[in-house]
């Protein structure tokens, strides 16, 4: 399989400037013939960078920051399954955090919406509560 830039994007959901952004950043590899030495042409990607370009993007959506991301490779590359789990557990305790966090963000915004609809006088709870957050 080669692909071009564009259908190697296309394939993984992105853009050609998102590609090339993550070879500036070292997360993907330019395969550029003159970037090894050969004639200027085309760049043609294979099954490995799209699979490493959807992992990429799978770590984003995990929470990982694109320094985090270039640390899980080295760490695959160097077989150091230890660490790899140790960021891993650490991303799960920060989204763990997070969802805990959400969950009681909807529990206050179910509490306020039912007393909103109670009906009654004067502004609406939702309001009143956000109204409050700004001071």
């Amino acid at each position: 399989m080669a692909l071009t830039i564009s259908e190697l994007g296309r394939s993984a959901g992105v853009g050609v400037e998102t590609v090339r952004f993550y070879q500036r950043r070292g997360l993907l590899t330019d395969p550029r013939p003159s970037r090894t030495g050969g004639a200027a042409g085309r760049r043609h990607y294979g099954e490995d960078d799209l699979r490493r370009l959807r992992f990429i993007r799978s770590a984003q959506r995990a929470g990982f920051s694109l320094d985090e991301i270039a640390r899980l490779i080295e760490l695959d590359r160097d077989n150091d399954r230890v660490t790899a789990q140790a960021m891993a557990r650490e991303r799960i305790a920060e989204l763990d955090a997070r969802i805990a966090e959400l969950e009681a963000s909807r529990d206050a915004l179910t509490r306020l919406a039912k007393d909103c609809a109670g009906g009654g006088k004067g502004p609406c709870p939702i309001l009143a509560a956000f109204d409050g957050l700004r001071a």
